[in-house]
């Protein structure tokens, strides 16, 4: 009688991004990445404007002499990383378990047609997460399992063939909505997407508010999303609940004037490629209760 098969150990490219101002943080997150079980490992750490220097051996490392942006400079780690899956890593995240990144690569290969799985994201120091955390309405208890239409960037595991397929990271978005366009990119290809709640990452709860750039690139990425995905009969409904959600959440005057022109930018400059996703799809993001109009 043969001795039973082991399954596969996957193999997980993971791309990192660091401009060198956080160092502390980045030997924390490569402290806890070193010592993942279960997986095969390619670690690759772009400098995003910064030349890579004091890594340890078994990081390989990207320069790129200017900051391209966090869509682009991850494109570059995927192309450079090896592995059937690829695991997004922000600089200041951490991993709490030795076996995370196994349990979220089971949770992908769990299902041939799973794009993605992210797992919950809890600041360490007990600070309430955001609720952009979560690809939920309902995000008590981080939410609940199961399929989604969205995912959380920062922390997430993707698999590489559907990530080629679409052609990976909006990588002209600089900072901002890049992950619903490519996650209305993969659902339209009839790929899933999957939140894995009781895998845990580790991540300092932040505002995206607190970068310069962010009330620009927020408008300005929000219509080109609109501009790339969606038919053209939705594009204004989409802008104009957005435009709405907007004037009622921010009340800074200069916030609100910035977001404005960021708005008109999106408009007139070119989104990069438009390919609208089908009614089907559309039809299909509704039922899973995120109609592609909020």
């Amino acid at each position: 009688m043969s001795a039973p098969q082991s399954s596969p150990v996957p193999t997980v490219g993971v791309v990192m991004l660091h401009m060198g101002d956080r160092p502390a943080e980045l030997a924390e997150a490569l402290r806890t990445l070193r010592s993942q079980e279960g997986v095969d490992l390619d670690v690759v750490v772009v400098g995003n404007g910064w030349s890579p220097t004091g890594l340890p051996e078994w990081v390989r490392s990207v320069h790129l002499p200017e900051n391209v942006g966090i869509p682009e400079g991850r494109n570059v780690g995927a192309r450079e990383a090896r592995g059937e899956l690829l695991y997004f890593y922000d600089d200041d995240a951490s991993l709490p378990d030795p076996g995370t990144l196994r349990a979220l690569a089971d949770v992908v290969l769990a299902d041939p047609r799973r794009a993605v799985a992210q797992p919950r994201g809890l600041d360490p120091t007990g600070k309430a997460p955001p609720r952009r955390w979560v690809p939920r309405f309902q995000v008590g208890d981080g939410g609940k399992a199961g399929e989604a239409t969205w995912f959380w960037e920062a922390v997430v595991m993707i698999r590489r063939t559907a990530f080629d397929e679409v052609g990976g990271w909006p990588g002209q978005f600089f900072f901002g909505h890049e992950g619903i366009d490519l996650a209305w990119r993969l659902i339209d290809a009839g790929w899933t997407i999957y939140y894995a709640p009781e895998i845990v990452v580790h991540h300092p709860s932040t505002a995206p508010a607190r970068h310069a750039i962010f009330y620009r690139t927020n408008a300005r990425n929000r219509v080109w999303v609109a501009r790339r995905n969606l038919p053209w009969p939705l594009v204004p409904v989409y802008l104009s609940s957005w435009v709405l959600v907007t004037v009622v959440r921010v009340r800074d005057a200069d916030a609100l004037r910035t977001w404005r022109d960021g708005f008109v930018e999106g408009v007139r400059s070119d989104p990069g490629g438009r390919h609208p996703m089908s009614w089907r799809t559309v039809l299909r993001l509704t039922r899973a209760g995120r109609p592609p109009v909020v």
